[in-house]
């Protein structure tokens, strides 16, 4: 049965083991072995049923017919060899099969109530219909219980062989109605009647129950295929990987990839791309990227959405570094970009203070055939607002409503955020007004960046109210909206309310004070989460590290360098040590303040404290050394690192060689791209 599993392994992609590719497939097969299943359907003594089908009787049609019960899941199954029954069978008289009408036949089996109407209908077909044709009523035939009930007329009064082909059609049309069970137990009968299940069946299973998402179901039938040597196909193994990612499996889903390749199967571009998310998802980034080349090498060329979803895993996780090259590595392969990238794009370079580079992705859009969603407009607001470039925002704003780009509760978040930043609560509060008028009701976002703006600029009176009223609406409030009201009252010296607010939050949750930072700092409360801090470090409060890296994380991405810097001496004041991350940003700091040896005593004095780092804090440093003008240290640490094994050797080069693209040191990097090439990099 292979001819299900030689077509072209992209169909995976529309359906998972289709099931209208499994019929056509089924009637290929029945066409090449017709002189097998013609001489094996000459009739002879019927074969009796057997005792696990006796018993109860269900609905059929509103009428009757029996169910099977499976054993399949309390034992495994020993088939026997061959599929051949150890009957002779005697001659029967078979009409030409051009004198057959079969839309007849399958006309009148509609009108079938019960299964003794439809023994008493097939009575007069007896002997009339070759096995071939036989399994071509079952093919046509959708009704699960109907089909059941034909197939079991076959065997226990039409004297018909038991046919593998006949099994998997009424296998398959169990499957496709959610008979579970019933579909296993048919299993157990095929072994019972010496009909070994082949590739198709076990393909049919596994495909139905990763359908509905039964995977440990799935992998069972796939042990037992194993067991019995047939080998899975690609495409089956693409449907159970699929599945695991669906189910966040990611480990189970590397696994199975491994045993495709161990069994010498290439993946396909689908496969490869599901692979490249799953990997990103399990923040596997070394082996996402190196599938890329991979692909390469297998002559697989890596398209838009393999560059993509790479570009995602990085930006996911704050890579921008990484996805940047990756945009370039994409642009270099001229392979086109579509909207999603473009979207990632804006944000990776506003992340990375590159915001002409934003305004270049988004003003090139049109000309690539590309339309801006309102995505693409809320996140270049979003990289203006970080940027502080509030001229550009508000122009952006309007050119959105002049073009009529429809705008939603993030334009408005975003755009209130904005001005809140610049402390104009009266640009901010004209914006929560239009926002109502346009029926796009305020979340607790907006009002988290109200309550605070009116706080600062001392309306505590305004603050106070607008939490009062929402209280009393009954709208649900959040903790990040609890600690901005708390942190507003006791900076205005209300600590009676203060108080309140914090009994309040307790009942409900019993948040500690580095919670409280901790969930201002993620909410991304700057001056809250900062004030909070200072207050509770000077009380001796804050000793959990994840409270200062999230403070230095907060602070790094709203350019507050040096309050970062600030937050990490309280760290070590403390006897604490930074993650990999923290060093990273660390440096990015440093080297954004010009304070190029303190970022360098900050790298070689974690190292002789044993700390082990990511690949990024050492590209980091590189590009220290490179921004303070001395890129011959930025080559002496690359070529220390090449002797490192856990570098990924790709990622180094290409570090290197944007280090000298922007010293327009062109000579050096061509050298290096030749390096790479004969590296096969």
């Amino acid at each position: 049965m292979s001819s299900a599993f030689t077509a072209n392994p992209m169909a995976h992609s529309t359906c998972v083991l289709g099931h209208e590719n499994s019929l056509k497939a089924t009637t290929q097969e029945i066409r090449v072995n017709m002189s097998m299943i013609t001489e094996a359907a000459h009739a002879g003594q019927g074969i009796q049923p057997l005792t696990h089908r006796e018993g109860a009787r269900i609905g059929f049609l509103g009428r009757k017919l029996w169910c099977r019960s499976s054993s399949s899941t309390e034992k495994s199954i020993q088939l026997p060899e061959g599929n051949l029954v150890a009957h002779k069978y005697g001659k029967k008289s078979v009409q030409p099969e051009h004198h057959i009408n079969i839309d007849e036949l399958l006309k009148s089996l509609k009108g079938v109530c019960s299964e003794e109407e439809l023994y008493q209908l097939m009575a007069d077909w007896k002997g009339k219909l070759s096995l071939r044709l036989m399994v071509l009523v079952l093919n046509r035939e959708r009704d699960w219980q109907r089909a059941l009930a034909l197939h079991d007329w076959m065997i226990e009064k039409g004297n018909y062989r038991p046919s593998i082909f006949a099994y998997n059609i009424v296998l398959r049309n169990i499957l496709r109605a959610g008979k579970w069970s019933l579909g296993e137990g048919l299993v157990d009968e095929m072994c019972e009647r010496h009909v070994s299940p082949d590739k198709f069946t076990y393909s049919t299973l596994i495909s139905n129950f990763t359908r509905v998402g039964k995977f440990d179901s799935a992998l069972k039938w796939l042990q037992r295929m194993e067991q019995e040597g047939i080998a899975a196909d690609l495409i089956t193994y693409s449907t159970l990987i699929e599945l695991a990612r669906k189910q966040k499996n990611y480990l189970k889903a590397v696994s199975l990839f491994s045993k495709l390749k161990a069994a010498n199967l290439c993946p396909d571009l689908i496969l490869y791309n599901t692979m490249i998310k799953v990997f990103g998802k399990a923040k596997l980034f070394r082996e996402a990227k190196d599938l890329i080349q991979e692909m390469k090498d297998h002559e697989i060329p890596p398209n838009t959405e393999s560059y993509r979803t790479l570009l995602n895993a990085y930006a996911e996780n704050e890579k921008f570094i990484e996805a940047g090259n990756v945009f370039f590595e994409m642009k270099s392969a001229e392979c086109a970009a579509d909207l999603t990238t473009c979207n990632i794009m804006i944000n990776v370079f506003g992340q990375l203070d590159m915001v002409n580079e934003a305004e270049k992705v988004f003003q090139s859009m049109k000309s690539m055939g590309i339309l801006p969603n309102i995505v693409t407009y809320n996140t270049m607001l979003k990289v203006y607002g970080e940027a502080e470039l509030i001229r550009e925002a508000v122009h952006l704003f309007h050119l959105m409503q002049r073009n009529d780009i429809e705008q939603n509760i993030i334009t408005y978040n975003t755009m209130i955020s904005i001005h809140a930043k610049i402390l104009d609560d009266g640009k901010a509060t004209n914006l929560l007004l239009e926002m109502q008028k346009k029926g796009i009701e305020p979340n607790t976002i907006t009002f988290s960046t109200i309550i605070p703006l009116y706080g600062k600029v001392g309306k505590h009176e305004k603050a106070a109210y607008i939490f009062q009223k929402l209280q009393s609406s009954g709208v649900q409030i959040d903790e990040i909206l609890y600690q901005c009201m708390i942190v507003v009252y006791e900076k205005a010296g209300l600590v009676s309310h203060a108080n309140r607010l914090l009994l309040e939050l307790k009942q409900c949750n019993d948040v500690s004070r580095e919670t409280a930072i901790t969930i201002l700092a993620k909410a991304g409360k700057v001056e809250e989460a900062g004030w909070l801090f200072c207050k509770e470090f000077d009380a001796g409060e804050v000793k959990d590290i994840s409270v200062f890296e999230f403070l230095i994380d907060l602070f790094a991405r709203n350019k507050n360098y040096s309050n970062a810097v600030d937050v990490y001496e309280k760290l070590r004041q403390v006897g604490l040590l930074p993650g990999s991350k923290t060093v990273a940003i660390l440096l990015d700091a440093y080297g954004k303040l010009q304070l190029f040896q303190k970022g360098e005593a900050l790298y070689d004095e974690l190292q002789e404290e044993g700390c082990i780092f990511a690949q990024e804090v050492h590209f980091q440093m590189m590009n220290l050394h490179a921004a303070r003008g001395n890129l011959e240290a930025a080559v002496s640490l690359f070529e220390k690192l090449l002797l490192d094994e856990s570098i990924g050797k790709k990622d180094l080069y290409m570090t290197l060689s944007s280090l000298y693209k922007r010293s327009n040191r062109l000579d050096d990097d061509f050298r290096l791209s030749k390096q790479m090439e004969i590296k096969k990099l």
